[in-house]
């Protein structure tokens, strides 16, 4: 079975059946859940200013949490129906989503929470193993394009360690951290070793804006759930717009049980960029070319993004 409970004022789907296996509860199955519109959540603070007052503005589907790796996986599998989930994931999957406007997860310049942990300079790594968690696909091919392409370092081997990612740090091996996790490291890193911010670098590259993030949209959840998709789409925009007029009182109210100062997630949400501009797709667009340059991707995708009003005259 599944309820639905609420924390922080958001719904999120759980199972109460504790015998259930690892591999349903983790991906609850489409028969098991009403057939209302289901949201995907990023279980990082950076998704806070999208989602803290989603429910207050309207939003009355289903909210399932997990980190973007498993967000993927119910995305691509049609258990949910949209989520703020990899710009990789589009890359590899644009023929199932579409785009919705105006939001992302991006950086323009340093992102303070996608972070190379090394000790030494970069151009040590080749011939190294780093230490990755294996939560995004966008973050991991991030490290490979900016090793790759911009800093010469052409046999760094990523691979998930048996153990937690910090413990391999601790023992002194090169780490990629994201999201929460990766703000925590950094507070209680060793002097001795060098924090390289892949916005950051990225940015340094090539001067464009790096897409963490999309908004996608499932196209089959269109047809099924389009009165619901059409409301939702002004009730994320205004959940965002409430979140960003008062973001010390939202800092204030997640710096409790988050370890981060009030000022610390304020400055960390006012350094996330979440809009999607053309000057954001010119980047999204260069980043999957070189995904395509390096093999990691089979083709550089194009971009089709929801439209209400063009659905509806489609339907």
């Amino acid at each position: 079975m599944n309820d639905a409970v609420e924390r922080d004022n958001i719904p999120t789907l759980f199972f109460l059946n504790s015998t259930a296996s690892h591999q349903d509860r983790l991906y609850p199955r489409v028969d098991l859940i009403n057939m209302t519109l289901r949201i995907g959540r990023i279980s990082y603070l950076n998704v806070v200013p999208y989602f803290h007052y989603l429910v207050d503005e309207g939003f009355d589907g289903e909210i399932v949490s997990g980190v973007p790796s498993e967000l993927n996986t119910l995305l691509s599998q049609g258990r949910i129906d949209a989520c703020p989930s990899s710009s990789f994931e589009y890359g590899l999957n644009a023929d199932q989503y579409l785009l919705l406007p105006e939001h992302s997860i991006s950086s323009i310049g340093p992102v303070h929470s996608v972070l190379l942990f090394s000790r030494g300079p970069i151009s040590l790594l080749d011939g190294q193993d780093i230490a990755i968690t294996g939560e995004s696909a966008t973050s991991i091919n991030l490290l490979k394009i900016l090793l790759l392409e911009f800093c010469g370092v052409n046999d760094a081997r990523c691979q998930v360690p048996q153990g937690r990612v910090e413990e391999a740090l601790a023992a002194g091996q090169s780490a990629l951290l994201i999201g929460d996790r990766a703000l925590t490291a950094a507070q209680n890193c060793p002097q001795d070793v060098q924090i390289t911010d892949l916005g950051a670098l990225w940015y340094h590259f090539t001067g464009l804006p790096f897409v963490f993030a999309l908004w996608l949209l499932r196209r089959d959840a269109v047809s099924k759930h389009f009165d619901e998709i059409a409301r939702f789409t002004p009730q994320l925009k205004s959940a965002r717009q409430r979140a960003f007029a008062d973001l010390p009182a939202l800092a204030a109210h997640y710096a409790e049980n988050s370890g981060f100062s009030p000022a610390g997630l304020e400055n960390y949400w006012q350094g996330i960029d979440y809009d999607l501009s053309d000057v954001h797709l010119e980047g999204l667009r260069l980043f999957f070319t070189l995904c395509e340059k390096h093999q990691l991707l089979d083709t550089v995708p194009d971009f089709h993004f929801f439209s209400a009003e063009a659905s509806r005259q489609s339907a």
